[in-house]
Order: C-alpha cells, then sequence, then structure tokens
C-alpha cells in the first residue's frame, strides 16, 4: 500500500509564482518514486475563512460534543491522516500569506491533530516528515525576522511530526546575480531532497 503525501499550494500568484515553480520540480521528483497517493490542495479553491463569531462558536461547540465526522472537520482529518506532507507558500510579510493561517487555524482541532492530558499537549498525526517550500526575494537565513520557517517548525512539534526541512531561494530581487542562477540550484537541491522524502 502506498503512502499518503498531502501537497498545499499557498502561492497566491499561482503560475507566476517563483515559489510553485521551486515546489512543483520537488514534487516532480517525489511523483517519479511511485511511492505516493498524492493529493493535492490549492488554498486560492478552497472556501476558507478566518475563525469569528458564530463560525468560532460552531467549531467549539462540535469539539465539545465530540463531533469529528463534521464537515467543518474534513482538512484535519486529511491532514492527521498523511504519511508525509508538503507545504508550498511565498515570504510575504516576514512569514507567509494569511491564507495559510487561515488553513492552519482549521487543522488545530483537540481530538484530530492534538490532544491534551495533565502533561500539557500533545501531537496526534500520522506524518513522519514535513517539507516546506518558499521564495524570498531578500537575504532573511537564520535572521529572526524569517518567521515563515519557524512558525511552521513549531506547527510539526506541535502536530508531533517527526522531522522538518524547508527548502528556499533567497535573494531573488537584490540584483547580486540572475534569479534564474539562484532559482537553479534551489531546483538542484529541489531534487536531492526528493529523493529521502
Amino acid at each position: 500500500m502506498k503512502k499518503k503525501l498531502l501537497y498545499i499550494d499557498c502561492c497566491i500568484r499561482r503560475d507566476q509564482s517563483r515559489t510553485k515553480a521551486l515546489a512543483e520540480k520537488f514534487m516532480a521528483a517525489v511523483e517519479v518514486r511511485c511511492e505516493y497517493e498524492i493529493a493535492r490542495l490549492t488554498l486560492m479553491d478552497e472556501p476558507l475563512e478566518p475563525l469569528k463569531e458564530g463560525f468560532f462558536a460552531q467549531r467549539e461547540g462540535l469539539i465539545a460534543k465530540g463531533e469529528f465526522s463534521h464537515p467543518r472537520f474534513r482538512y484535519a482529518r486529511q491532514w492527521a491522516e498523511q504519511d508525509r506532507i508538503v507545504i508550498a507558500a511565498p515570504f510575504w510579510d516576514l512569514s507567509y500569506p494569511a491564507l495559510l493561517k487561515i488553513y492552519l487555524e482549521q487543522l488545530t482541532v483537540d481530538g484530530i491533530t492534538f490532544g491534551c492530558d495533565e502533561r500539557g499537549c500533545y501531537g496526534k498525526c500520522r506524518a513522519e516528515k514535513l517539507m516546506f517550500i518558499t521564495t524570498r526575494g531578500g537575504e532573511y537565513q537564520n535572521s529572526p525576522l524569517e518567521m515563515g520557517g519557524a512558525n511552521m517548525n513549531a506547527m510539526c512539534q506541535f502536530f508531533g511530526i517527526g522531522e522538518f526541512d524547508m527548502l528556499f531561494a533567497e535573494g531573488l530581487d537584490l540584483g547580486a546575480e540572475p534569479p534564474e542562477a539562484i532559482l537553479g540550484r534551489a531546483v538542484e537541491k529541489a531534487r536531492r531532497l526528493a529523493l529521502d522524502f
């Protein structure tokens, strides 16, 4: 039986996105191995909305009753059942687009993706690895201003996902070298990382 892989596309500019171009190269290298049943989720096409007012109250009521089969929890159930997860999102405003945060809010469901006991919270997700793919116009590696990867790493720990990795290309808008050269190196790294994903 093939393992399950979920590919989440939050590349707002779609085919004009450099992040999407890099992520598609990574996914193509993964697909060649034919080891995974791959589900693709394009967040721009999903009916996502922030948790507010009645929408939030409805969710909390369903959780309190243990009604986890409700359609409201389809994203959380899908996430919890994966063996591998790939997220592609550009570096925006020091992290990633708000749409991805709205999606992550839908995943954080006590009883599906995490649980709590007298010792605190613990992850309940099956995934062993998560790859976060992004591109940046400036240079932010090892900078405290880079919060997208740091947040995603923290979410992995919270959900109980064992291994976090990040593939990125940065400095694309600085003019120090052609963006194509930077992306070319990132694509080569993508192909190497895909061999062990």
